[in-house]
């Protein structure tokens, strides 16, 4: 898909997977380890307070408008022609974008939410804060990646010529 929808449609959609992927890699550098040094209670604590924090429009509207706009970018790519590697370059960074995504719909959001119902002042709940950042952690890293390499392989695409 070439010209200015092309463009235009390429162009935010590396947009929000660059942004989602810094979110995941501030969150790996900075917040992840400065919870690390809290007492579990207090580091369940402020996760849980984190995760409905980040539940709220603004998060949501790039979260599922960037897998939109990464899904309509493959459909797109995939059933205009001819197929170019600026044609490659998109469908495999949106794809990577849409990876993002699916990770984090089926491992960090399934680790929210068992997180959620953990009472940090339980016997059980520093157990339960390791189990939670051992996984939660992995997933968000390779979330990142995948979200800040398809972003990089978007904005590649755009320098690549149409043919």
């Amino acid at each position: 898909m070439n010209g200015t929808i092309g463009t235009a449609l390429t162009t935010a959609t590396a947009l929000s997977a660059g942004v989602t992927g810094g979110v995941y890699v501030a969150f790996s550098a900075m917040v992840l380890p400065a919870l690390r040094n809290l007492p579990a209670a207090d580091s369940l604590t402020a996760m849980q307070r984190i995760n409905v924090a980040a539940v709220q429009p603004p998060f949501m509207a790039l979260f599922f408008g960037g897998a939109a706009l990464s899904a309509g970018l493959v459909v797109a790519e995939l059933s205009t022609g001819p197929f170019t590697g600026r044609s490659l370059a998109r469908v495999v960074g949106a794809s990577l974008a849409l990876a993002s995504f699916g990770l984090t719909i089926a491992a960090n959001v399934p680790l929210n939410n068992a997180l959620a119902g953990v009472n940090p002042a339980a016997a059980g709940a520093a157990d339960a804060w390791q189990t939670f950042n051992h996984g939660w952690s992995r997933a968000n890293l390779i979330r990142a990646g995948a979200a800040m390499a398809g972003a990089a392989l978007l904005t590649g695409s755009l320098l690549i010529a149409p043919n």
